[in-house]
């Protein structure tokens, strides 16, 4: 278990949180989550104890073993992968230091006999004899190659390192587990693995991550920052987030009388509750929904944008059709047509063979053989990842900048279009050109809404873009009824908008199939 008491932190006049009070006990999975700022990183460094609050304390219930997971790639150089791995239980590394230093001792006597015995006691209790193979056990299973247990980790590269790090936490089953952003850069197996690992594991988790498929799968609660104060509730990311907008919409409507409300929000819980029994931690997580009050939930402060994609025409029958399209350094010789109500998710062993398929279907680049053909009907509309010429030099506020892509040129209308991503007020008076990464997707999804396309082709549309951002695309790119080809890194959206599947690796296309993406990973990946 872990107390957080009193627990207060702010830098000058800015308060992040004030006199937090939270028990995390364990068997629980705790998924951290706020805006962009709100100090969800922050507050897992004050339960590490790297960095101290301004008042209160962290105790951790005696003789229970922390483990966090390192942000600095560079940490373990000068250990092999292997001893890195062996490097996330310090206490046993400590014991085996000991142990030789007292071994080497040309004048070993019988106090050091007595002081070897309790380390080799306490050694065979956390399975000191087994540590190498069972680091080996944890690399093998995030399927770093046998080849590199014994190169040091200063010439590994940065994805095997991030595999590395991962098996360091979770080396020796921590009583205690701090992750933040656990699967960055994690390919989707490893992904898989870490959700059933974390799933089947006891003790204390505590995770911050912007994944919300990841959250969805292995989160009992969720640690919610808001409101400059820290708040527990029961269940994972997509009941918090429906069950907190419920409530937003029913403070709004002060005509509902409140047996109504009440009503609805507990055939909502009940509905969940029911949903939950499908998890393998379900038991103890139904119990606790069954239990809940609704005023223990409150609603988000945090705003989110309206993404909605409503297409200007109806589109016919003949959609898209590909025939042996190649490019050289990208692909060779992929087919495949679309058909009507489509939503396929791309995924690729190296993202830039999309981004290059998607540029020829809309004439960015020339393919070096194939074809493809548009339906004459068809009106696509384009995301690309890489925004950069739409902004770079670019003078014009954002109204005039949206102005570009509008038949509307109205000023009002621009600025409702962009309130809907929120830049309200002045905001919509900026210059296009010290835009922020995740502002700049937000003004592309505007252009992309306003071109009433109805067939959406999406190049990793979540990239820069914060929770409350993602979420809204995900609800916008679930309900649109526009075609869509999309390739993305948010596993959530894939598991809730495709109903297609194609696979493109060493440059072929080698899976494409109507199916989930859930039976995808279950039955073919």
């Amino acid at each position: 278990m872990v107390n957080v008491n009193n627990v207060s932190l702010q830098y000058g006049s800015r308060v992040l949180f004030k006199d937090v009070n939270i028990k995390f006990t364990a068997g629980n999975c705790y998924g951290v989550i706020g805006a962009n700022g709100a100090g969800k990183s922050t507050f897992l460094k004050i339960l590490s104890g790297e960095l101290e609050p301004n008042t209160g304390d962290v105790t951790i219930e005696k003789n229970k073993r922390m483990s966090v997971l390192k942000q600095d790639q560079n940490i373990y150089d000068e250990d092999t992968v292997r001893g890195a791995v062996m490097r996330g239980h310090s206490r046993m590394m400590e014991v085996i230091v000991q142990k030789d230093a007292l071994y080497a001792k040309p004048d070993f006597g019988d106090a050091d006999g007595l002081k070897a015995a309790e380390l080799e006691e306490e050694f065979a209790e956390m399975d000191g004899w087994n540590a190498e193979s069972n680091a080996e056990n944890l690399l093998n299973s995030l399927k770093v190659p046998s080849e590199l247990f014994d190169t040091p980790m200063s010439q590994v590269e940065p994805k095997i390192k991030v595999k590395v790090l991962l098996a360091s936490a979770l080396f020796g089953s921590p009583d205690i587990l701090l992750l933040d952003e656990p699967t960055n850069n994690l390919d989707i197996k490893s992904v898989k693995w870490l959700e059933d690992y974390l799933m089947e594991m006891g003790g204390t988790i505590i995770i911050v991550s912007h994944n919300r498929h990841f959250l969805n799968k292995v989160c009992t609660h969720m640690c919610d920052v808001d409101f400059r104060a820290i708040n527990i509730f029961v269940g994972n990311y997509d009941f918090w987030y429906e069950t907190s907008q419920l409530i937003a919409r029913q403070q709004r409507d002060q005509n509902k009388k409140s047996e109504q409300r009440a009503k609805e929000l507990q055939d909502f819980i009940a509905r969940f509750s029911a949903n939950a029994s499908k998890s393998k931690q379900a038991t103890s997580r139904k119990k606790e929904l069954e239990k809940l009050k609704i005023e223990d939930i409150k609603p988000s402060n945090r705003k989110y944008p309206f993404v909605e994609f409503k297409p200007e025409r109806v589109p016919g029958n003949d959609l898209l059709t590909v025939e042996g399209l190649t490019k050289k350094g990208f692909f060779e010789n992929v087919s495949f047509s679309i058909k009507k109500d489509d939503k396929v998710a791309f995924i690729a062993d190296k993202t830039t063979s999309v981004t290059m398929l998607f540029d020829i279907l809309m004439g960015v680049q020339k393919a070096d053989s194939g074809e493809f053909k548009w339906g004459k009907t068809i009106t696509p509309a384009y995301l690309p990842q890489n925004n950069d010429s739409f902004f770079e030099g670019c003078d014009m506020t954002l109204v005039q900048w949206l102005g570009q892509y509008s038949k509307d040129n109205n000023q009002e209308f621009l600025r409702g279009w962009l309130g809907r991503m929120l830049f309200s007020g002045e905001e919509a008076l900026k210059k296009a050109k010290v835009l922020s990464g995740g502002e700049k997707v937000r003004c592309m999804l505007a252009r992309t809404m306003l071109m009433q396309g109805n067939f959406l082709l999406l190049d990793e549309p979540t990239n820069h873009l914060d929770l409350e951002s993602i979420t809204a695309l995900n609800k916008g790119m679930s309900n649109t009824p526009n075609n869509t080809m999309f390739i993305t890194h948010d596993e959530e959206i894939v598991a809730t908008v495709a109903t297609r599947i194609i696979e493109i690796k060493d440059g072929k296309k080698v899976f494409d199939k109507d199916c989930p993406y859930e039976e995808y990973l279950e039955k073919y990946c």
